[in-house]
């Protein structure tokens, strides 16, 4: 408790921002350390100027200790980045948060196949039923379901997954026990009894607009892919997107009308590049390789509410029966290379049917640097040879016969 007040001091010490505080505990091997260091000392790091080190000067803990006995009062926690539950892969990002605060208990993260599902807050009510309908299918496919519990989109998600029995997470925009919106409330005490809550802002913090951009970046950093159900084209599901692929996040996006306003971002995102969306295993089998003991495909249609209940009904997403796969095209090059380049012959040999491989694991297996290998997929793109299914992965549509 005595090294966490100094975190606590740190992180909410106004007039500093998070990078210049990361960068001093890249110098000083604690919060503590950065407490008792003298002017000169943080001077020399570079990573703050004068200005800066008089507001580091204030060694008041009035508030850290504040904070400390809001937590206990509300029960909440803190993980600091010096913690073994503070997830790795949110520790990576750019600018991760120096501590986070909590309610609930807090998973391993990185054990996870964690998805953020996200959306516009003024949806239709298409995009409330593909919300929960994929928040259920999600969860009960085995993964964990993060959203940051907005009305609309986000919350109809967080439903989905809460009936399913899955583990949800929510990351707000303001204090773990400020709850908003309103209306979210019980979805917010479900999440906290069954989940997590997480912000990192401490305790009674309301939630501000300018809060909500800073906020995605923990929502796509403690997920492996995030999915955009609805969007127009402006938009802060679409933040969170931008953010997701900065952080090397996989964006898919659900496809709607093309003359439906709150469809547009997503068909945007998706004719950049985003993995098209139609059903959970759309995303999950990306990933099936890498948790083969928690995710399984099967069907997951969403059941319909108890009569009484006061949510809203929806209508499930019907899921198609499973039809056999129909026999690819074949691309002869057996007498001749068809046209196609060296690298392109190469990248189609060691391309999946089956299964999307990553550009650079294609490049990998290739020894084609990088740069060769995403102009060549690009060209068999738009010859038919391959489609992309997801951000930078790649599947072969044609059987090469060399023979």
């Amino acid at each position: 408790m005595a090294a966490l007040k100094y975190w606590v001091w740190l992180a909410s010490l106004p007039g500093v921002g998070s990078r210049a505080k990361l960068q001093l505990l890249e110098h000083f091997s604690s919060p503590e350390e950065i407490y008792y260091a003298q002017p000169e000392e943080l001077l020399l790091t570079g990573a703050v100027n004068k200005a800066q080190t008089q507001l580091l000067a204030d060694k008041s803990l009035a508030r850290a200790e504040d904070v400390l006995s809001a937590c206990a009062k509300t029960g909440q926690f803190i993980v600091t980045m010096d913690d073994t539950t503070y997830p790795s892969r949110l520790r990576d990002i750019f600018d991760p948060p120096l501590l986070l605060y909590g309610k609930g208990s807090m998973p391993l993260f990185d054990d996870e196949a964690a998805i953020a599902v996200v959306g516009t807050r003024s949806c239709t009510a298409y995009g409330l039923d593909v919300a929960s309908q994929l928040g259920y299918e999600l969860a009960k496919q085995g993964a964990l379901v993060l959203s940051g519990m907005a009305k609309g989109i986000d919350g109809a998600a967080m439903k989905g997954a809460l009936r399913a029995g899955g583990f949800t997470a929510a990351v707000l925009g303001g204090g773990v026990d400020v709850v908003y919106p309103a209306e979210n409330r019980r979805i917010y005490e479900d999440v906290a009894a069954t989940g997590v809550v997480l912000s990192e802002y401490p305790p009674g913090t309301e939630p501000m607009a300018s809060h909500f951009p800073v906020r995605n970046r923990i929502l796509s950093g403690l997920s492996l892919a995030a999915v955009v159900v609805e969007a127009p084209e402006r938009s802060g599901a679409l933040i969170t997107a931008s953010t997701a692929l900065e952080q090397g996040r996989e964006v898919f996006a659900v496809p709607g009308p093309i003359n439906a306003p709150n469809s547009k971002g997503c068909n945007a995102l998706i004719r950049d590049g985003a993995g098209l969306v139609s059903e959970a295993w759309d995303i999950l089998g990306f990933y099936e390789g890498r948790f083969p003991h928690k995710l399984r495909r099967l069907r997951a249609a969403l059941p319909d509410l108890p009569k009484g209940t006061d949510a809203p009904e929806t209508k499930p997403v019907p899921i198609p029966e499973k039809q056999e796969t129909p026999r690819l095209p074949v691309l002869d090059v057996s007498h001749g290379p068809d046209g196609l380049t060296d690298d392109q012959l190469a990248l189609l040999r060691v391309l999946p049917t089956d299964q999307a491989l990553l550009a650079d694991d294609a490049a990998l297996q290739t020894d084609i640097p990088i740069r060769r290998v995403l102009s060549a997929l690009t060209m068999l793109e738009i010859d038919g040879y391959v489609r992309r299914q997801g951000a930078g992965s790649f599947l072969r549509t044609v059987e090469l016969k060399e023979e």
